[in-house]
């Protein structure tokens, strides 16, 4: 996990909000595909590498936020 707390959180925090709601319209991506993965609509390879790709940034944010407040 070093590796988490070497990221600075405002790259986090950036990341998160940009890649991990782009595109902005109609809804982010992010929301959409969590929908499908709630819904059991997640099938396709491609959606469930654009959950994976836009849900890693907000991973990372919350693996170092909870690293920063147990420090």
């Amino acid at each position: 996990m070093k590796f988490v707390d070497k990221i600075p959180l405002g790259f986090l925090i950036a990341a998160s909000l940009t890649l991990g709601l782009a595109p902005f319209m109609p809804e982010p991506h992010v929301w959409e595909k969590l929908k499908m993965l709630a819904s059991g609509e997640l099938s396709k390879l491609i959606d469930i590498f654009d959950l994976l790709m836009h849900g890693a940034p907000w991973v990372l944010l919350l693996v170092k936020l909870s690293r920063l407040k147990k420090a």
